[in-house]
């Protein structure tokens, strides 16, 4: 228009900045609580392991219960754990034809899990482990269980309520340790149980 000043270009609105490393952190700090209360509301179920209890509760802690042995049911969470046997000292897992060898020995504990819960839940035989005298963790072996065919039920397994599985979990660990006890966790965030092997 005819006596109007010309205009310039339009002011550019500035931009908000992002902070990556901030809005990583919000995701992260999300995932866990929501990670927190999702498994405080699958883990509902107690354990039997009557372990202390937690500062500030007002209650004198009660002392650790002893393991329990083989044979013996124990509960974590939503699984009843019973361990059936344990065999120490095999040197190599497989057939003729395809085989694993031990870097030590293989000792296999074959475990009944049963769920005593109210929903199904994922059993994985990884949340078991091994500790000798020396107090050395030792964890299943993913590798053995791949040769041990059907009886390793035990990894990524479904169990549905009053259902159980019996599958045998492999350990490979230096040859000449002597057994002390298994850890048995019905998940990766319970609080887990031990069964005494000595």
């Amino acid at each position: 228009m005819p006596g109007t000043p010309p205009q310039g270009p339009p002011h550019a609105v500035p931009h908000k900045k992002r902070h990556p490393i901030r809005n990583t952190l919000l995701a992260v700090i999300g995932v866990l609580v929501i990670t927190g209360v999702v498994s405080s509301m699958n883990g509902s179920g107690s354990s039997t392991s009557g372990g202390s209890t937690g500062p500030g509760s007002g209650q004198a802690a009660k002392p650790a219960p002893k393991a329990a042995g083989i044979g013996i049911p124990i509960r974590d969470g939503k699984f009843e754990f019973t361990v059936v046997a344990v065999k120490q000292g095999v040197a190599q897992l497989g057939n003729q034809y395809v085989s694993t060898t031990a870097q030590g020995q293989f000792v296999l504990v074959t475990v009944k899990v049963e769920n005593v819960g109210t929903v199904s839940q994922m059993f994985d035989g990884s949340n078991l482990y091994l500790y000798d005298t020396q107090g050395r963790k030792f964890e299943a072996s993913l590798a053995a269980a791949i040769y041990l065919g059907d009886q390793a039920k035990s990894f990524l397994n479904d169990i549905n309520p009053g259902n159980a599985v019996t599958g045998v979990v492999a350990f490979d660990i230096p040859k000449g340790a002597k057994l002390a006890r298994l850890e048995l966790h019905d998940s990766v965030l319970s609080g887990g149980v031990d069964i005494s092997l000595s």
